[in-house]
């Protein structure tokens, strides 16, 4: 039995090919990734279209509830 297979391991072709052969290993770090598929200075200037719109939309709060009158409003 263990003849058979000794046989069968002598008489396969094994090339280096296959052996030396290497599946490409990429670098995760390598290539760059976006938050959003945004680049930096698109994501700091919708960063600061957010900003910009809760001081407006605060503002507005607090004109709408009265907590703050304007002067000329007075």
């Amino acid at each position: 039995m263990f003849e058979d297979f000794r046989k069968q391991i002598e008489d396969a072709s094994f090339t280096d090919e296959d052996q030396t052969e290497k599946s490409p290993v990429e670098n995760p770090f390598s290539e760059q990734r976006y938050f959003l598929g945004l680049t930096p200075v698109q994501r700091f200037i919708v960063a600061l279209m957010l900003l910009m719109m809760t001081i407006i939309l605060g503002v507005l709060f607090l004109l709408v509830t009265s907590k703050i009158v304007p002067p000329f409003l007075g």
